[in-house]
């Protein structure tokens, strides 16, 4: 049984290991296996987990079993232009790692991240329309497209649809 829990320091290495497996099963179909190398070496780095790690108003979890890691996922919230706008969260990572798919871990994620970030009323990501199996759990999630972006993560030049997903609150 796995158990979600924050990510701490001494998680980074086995979180990027977990990050580069699942990238590889679920991309290399998509952009090859040297892209798929690329963009984890730059987005699944210990640097860049570490900066993560880090940022603040964010929430950075794994699911872990107490052998191995089955799951991460990290969410921060967005910068705001005015503060009568909605409160959005981007949900950057949330991956179970192949050989844990389909046990309800994606979910439990999920719905850690959401709870822990209680200032939120929109959680959006961007997954690419050909991660099939991504599309169809955050649209049976309750996520709904909106936009298509050219640019997924700001900086790579990958296509991607945008979701979100409206976070209701007691009390709203």
């Amino acid at each position: 049984m796995f158990f979600v829990r924050t990510v701490s320091k001494d998680d980074l290495a086995a979180v990027s290991t977990l990050l580069s497996e699942t990238w590889h099963d679920t991309y290399d179909g998509i952009y090859g296996r040297g892209k798929v190398a690329e963009i984890t070496a730059s987005w699944h780095s210990i640097d860049t987990l570490e900066d993560q790690l880090e940022r603040p108003h964010s929430e950075f979890i794994v699911a872990d079993d107490g052998t191995r890691l089955g799951g991460v996922a990290f969410a921060a919230m967005s910068e705001q232009a005015s503060s009568d706008q909605a409160k959005v969260a981007m949900l950057h990572q949330l991956y179970v790692h192949p050989d844990c798919q389909g046990q309800g871990i994606g979910l439990d994620l999920l719905e850690e991240i959401s709870n822990a970030l209680s200032d939120a009323s929109i959680l959006k990501l961007e997954v690419d329309p050909a991660n099939t199996k991504a599309v169809a759990f955050y649209e049976a999630a309750g996520f709904a497209k909106t936009v298509e972006t050219q640019d997924c993560g700001g900086n790579s030049g990958i296509p991607a649809d945008v979701y979100e997903l409206q976070l209701t609150r007691a009390g709203s």
